[in-house]
């Protein structure tokens, strides 16, 4: 399941889009819940927003079920994600993810693509508060294993995914479209704790 990620690093052209906070600080453990960079195209300009990671529609009265991934399989057909599938969807930029494995004691990977940045599948929605309209999204995850991944997107699929007139059918082919091969790196238990946000994360195992 992809429950945390990282992004600490970016370049002077991502960090020039429109929507880049000024205050920006680096993250090496981002949960659901967390204030997370969400890229996506408003006017036909590419613009970054800072989003609640976990989904959370206008018309959503609990909002204890704020959903934080996304099944590629059923977006189609879930309420709770067909509308955005169909009308919002952004990515989450990042430097790397992290995935836990093993049975009696789970060991942590880092996760990373060939490049410093990938770009997680995602969809978002508004929803007002007392005046203010805060933005929410939701991570789009693919079975590996048996584990959940979040779906990659390369620089084309990017371009597709984030116009909103791409067709369904464009959009269902993505979402089952090859994922790009990753390194992994093993590494220590401190990003266990959730607490810790720093540079400690990537802590490489012994």
């Amino acid at each position: 399941m992809c429950g945390r990620y990282a992004l600490f690093r970016w370049s002077p052209a991502f960090a020039a889009l429109s929507g880049f906070p000024a205050d920006q600080q680096p993250h090496w453990s981002l949960a659901p819940g967390a204030s997370v960079l969400l890229l996506r195209q408003v006017d036909d300009e590419l613009q970054l927003s800072s989003v609640r990671w976990g989904l959370t529609p206008a018309w959503l009265t609990d909002f204890t079920c704020t959903p934080a991934q996304a099944r590629a399989e059923t977006l189609a057909e879930q309420p709770m994600f067909r509308d955005a599938f169909r009308l919002r969807r952004g990515v989450l930029p990042a430097n790397g993810f992290y995935e836990w494995r093993g049975t009696a004691r789970k060991r942590p990977y880092w996760m990373t693509g060939a490049d410093s940045l990938i770009y997680f599948a995602a969809l978002w929605e508004a929803y007002p508060v007392q005046g203010h309209t805060y933005l929410s999204a939701a991570v789009v995850t693919l079975p590996a294993a048996n584990q959940r991944r979040p779906l990659l997107l390369d620089q084309a699929g990017m371009t597709a995914w984030l116009d909103p007139h791409t067709p369904i059918d464009v959009l269902q082919a993505l979402l089952t479209a090859p994922q790009p091969g990753l390194r992994e790196r093993p590494l220590a238990t401190l990003v266990n704790d959730p607490k810790l946000d720093a540079p400690e994360c990537l802590t490489p195992a012994n």
